[in-house]
């Protein structure tokens, strides 16, 4: 498991978190509201379905299906992130994890639908195929979707060119590249499709 990143870093960022992100009009978090929406459009839920949220952060998406009627569950592993998300969402089963470590008792069980934004970026490449294949075989009821909405380029070519546009201001992660993504889970035959939101966005929708 990577040590990519560490939950100090999101607890202190949690009081401003939502400021950011909806405010900013560049890389990378522009056309974040239109992200979030997408993944509630295409999850069509229907009145008390059950969402798991991962990465819930603050709760900004996991509100938008609280609004629908449905049965939230969030995992996170920041403190004080969940801390405000508890504020937005009292009915809700928060716990905190990290996701690529074995998960609280409680959220051992499917569930009718598994969405996530602008958290898988964190992870590499292999982490990512591993975390989707568990959550499609051990977490999610037949039928279900499970819909990523992150920060992802077509290609490498569209990745190279806003690193080289951005130079110094460039912060290395592990974003999505969408041909590489398509071509990986259909080589394990898991079906999945690519909308993109923006240059350096997307949603990745799985249906098992």
């Amino acid at each position: 498991m990577t040590d990519f990143f560490q939950p100090t870093e999101f607890d202190a960022w949690a009081a401003n978190y939502d400021q950011s992100v909806y405010a900013n009009s560049g890389f990378p978090f522009e056309g974040y509201s239109c992200v979030l929406q997408t993944i509630v459009d295409q999850a069509d839920v229907r009145s008390n379905s059950s969402v798991l949220d991962l990465g819930v952060g603050t709760g900004n998406l996991a509100q938008l299906f609280a609004k629908r009627g449905c049965e939230i569950w969030g995992l996170d592993f920041s403190t004080e992130m969940l801390r405000l998300a508890r504020t937005k969402l009292p009915n809700a089963t928060l716990e905190q994890a990290d996701l690529r470590a074995k998960w609280p008792p409680a959220f051992q069980r499917q569930f009718d639908y598994i969405v996530s934004a602008y958290t898988f970026h964190h992870f590499p490449r292999e982490e990512k195929v591993r975390l989707v294949q568990d959550l499609l075989n051990d977490h999610l009821f037949p039928g279900g979707q499970l819909i990523i909405g992150d920060i992802a380029f077509s290609n490498t070519g569209e990745e190279d060119e806003l690193r080289c546009k951005m130079g110094d201001e460039w912060e290395e992660e592990y974003y999505w590249l969408a041909n590489e993504t398509l071509a990986n889970f259909t080589d394990f035959n898991i079906p999945i499709r690519f909308i993109k939101i923006s240059y350096y966005a997307g949603i990745f929708i799985f249906n098992p």
